[in-house]
């Protein structure tokens, strides 16, 4: 045996193994003819060792069900003290049969003892660093408790080994040559280890940032000793050394200083040039800003600009701020949804490339046949609405060539509580929910449920009324929409309509009113007759038909 690994030679029963922390020095009291029981008492002293043990299981059994992240490590740990408990159990069997002067008996010891507090670091690494500092909101870096812990085995180790009386200045003289070649094969390997010491001392990336490297992108899910790790979007792990980390460029996602995490996203789309640029910006902004997207910031606002001119078409993009970086795709998504059907509502059609010819079989009979088809869509729309049931079938049709098509994406608004719109909208296909909110409040709630052919805005349409609740398209939705403009040529033909369409809002009106305030028929009768006078005077103004009023009876 090397002599820095040979104990120190003393005669004297209690020099001959030194006190391993136990308490006492059992080796004097040592006799063949003690039983184990009293063997295991000069071993590992009973009494400390029993307390420590039911300690040591009581605080890791605590902490196996509080630190379910932890379990693997209070498992292992478990296991290590049972092995030092048996490495004892196996040095009383040696002394009782006297067999203590073994050389391997010296290196059981310092084995068992060494087991034994690695197994009570891990639980005090345990109840440290996932219990107690957390507490305090202390969290730190993953690498640095791994340091920690090496430092703790390390410094017990060399303890151990000093009270077993070996020879540490033979072990540093040699190991300093071991240690230079061992650094120079290695070197690739610490340099990651210091990368991630590096990384984790800067904090220039941590854990939950979300980092570019060349073309991959990903959150940072940990930093270890030798590597990064980093998950993609696309559900894979990048495993990169922290030495190539170091060296390469890193682009650090959505970060600023004193400033929330968003990054900011281009969403692009072309729009021929016979289209103003005003026209497609303030189509595309108002789209965007009028309600809420979720996972995209307020603070700056989405916007719209025009990027560049094509060959035949003009390039635009729209901008917003997402603050969910693990959702690029679906909220692009979302923010395309909204711009198509905000220029399908202003009219403007996204560009088709020039280069492309399409050819399709047309004549006089065709397109008036799809005329016609529409034609005869949009005139039942407005039969099924009572609201014109006082129209001539000349009117109607009238009417139904000047709707205008009006889809909304499903959770756009179609229009706002308050806001002044003077156009009905017949719902054509999908379902709309209406949503009223009190006075003084921020908050909504949901009084009906709108289907094809239903109809709302009339009271904006006929009197200019703000809206009295908000709808919210449920589903995609397709609407006609009458302006005013147009409804006023019927009018202004046929002042006496007035009348009908007044009688008619203030049924509508009280029908609601009987079922909320249980109004009996002569109630109804009543305030029918008011509110057709009150609906049929603001009708006559808002559309100046005052100088009818006399002609047909006020």
């Amino acid at each position: 045996m090397p002599a820095h690994f040979r104990p120190a030679r003393d005669l004297s029963a209690n020099a001959r193994w030194p006190n391993l922390g136990f308490g006492r020095s059992e080796a004097s009291a040592i006799t063949p003819t003690m039983n184990f029981w009293h063997n295991l008492q000069m071993v590992a002293g009973v009494i400390p060792l029993l307390w420590l043990t039911l300690g040591f299981y009581l605080a890791a059994l605590v902490l196996y069900f509080y630190v379910a992240a932890e379990r693997p490590r209070l498992r292992t740990a478990a296991v290590l003290y049972a092995l030092a408990l048996i490495g004892f159990a196996i040095m009383a069997l040696m002394q009782q049969g006297g067999i203590e002067q073994s050389i391997s008996y010296p290196w059981l010891r310092w084995t068992a003892q060494f087991i034994k507090w690695v197994a009570i670091i891990n639980v005090a690494r345990v109840l440290l660093f996932n219990v107690l500092l957390p507490l305090v909101r202390i969290h730190p870096p993953k690498i640095v408790i791994d340091l920690l812990l090496a430092i703790s085995y390390i410094v017990f180790g060399l303890s151990l080994l000093t009270q077993s009386g070996v020879n540490l200045n033979g072990i540093l003289v040699t190991s300093t040559v071991i240690t230079a070649a061992i650094a120079f094969s290695l070197q690739d390997t610490l340099g990651n280890v210091m990368g991630g010491l590096a990384l984790q001392m800067e904090r220039s990336v941590s854990v939950g940032d979300w980092i570019r490297i060349g073309a991959d992108e990903g959150r940072v899910s940990e930093i270890s000793w030798r590597q990064t790790s980093i998950e993609t979007r696309n559900w894979d792990t990048i495993v990169i050394p922290n030495s190539v980390l170091m060296r390469s460029q890193v682009m650090l996602l959505g970060h600023r200083t004193a400033a929330p995490r968003q990054q900011r996203r281009w969403v692009y789309f072309n729009v021929d040039f016979r289209y103003a640029p005003s026209e497609v910006i303030a189509a595309v902004e108002a789209a965007l800003r009028a309600d809420p997207i979720e996972h995209v910031a307020r603070a700056p606002a989405p916007h719209c600009l025009m990027v560049d001119f094509k060959d035949s078409y003009g390039y635009y993009a729209a901008r917003y701020w997402l603050t969910d970086l693990a959702l690029t795709d679906p909220t692009d998504s979302v923010v395309r949804h909204r711009v198509y059907f905000a220029l399908k509502r202003a009219g403007i059609p996204l560009s088709i490339p020039a280069q492309m010819l399409f050819v399709e079989a047309d004549d006089p009979k065709r397109r008036e046949r799809k005329r016609s088809e529409e034609l005869m869509r949009r005139d039942e729309a407005l039969r099924s609405c009572e609201l014109f049931s006082a129209l001539t079938d000349d009117e109607r049709t009238e009417l139904a060539t000047n709707l205008n098509v009006a889809p909304f994406i499903r959770g756009e608004v179609v229009t706002r509580q308050g806001a002044v719109a003077h156009w009905l909208y017949i719902l054509r296909r999908g379902e709309a929910e209406v949503r009223v909110r009190a006075d003084g409040s921020d908050l909504s709630e949901h009084v009906a449920t709108l289907r094809e052919g239903d109809f709302f805005g009339e009271m904006g349409l006929l009197t200019g009324e703000p809206r009295t609740a908000t709808i919210i398209a449920l589903t995609d939705v397709d609407c006609y929409r009458l302006d005013k403009q147009h409804f006023n040529e019927v009018l202004q033909r046929r002042p006496e309509v007035a009348q009908d369409l007044a009688h008619i809002l203030a049924r509508r009106r009280v029908e609601l009113d009987a079922v909320l305030e249980g109004l009996n028929e002569e109630a109804k009768r009543q305030r029918i007759s008011h509110l057709r006078t009150d609906f049929l005077g603001r009708i006559r103004h808002f559309f100046t038909l005052d100088r009818y009023g006399k002609r047909n009876g006020g």
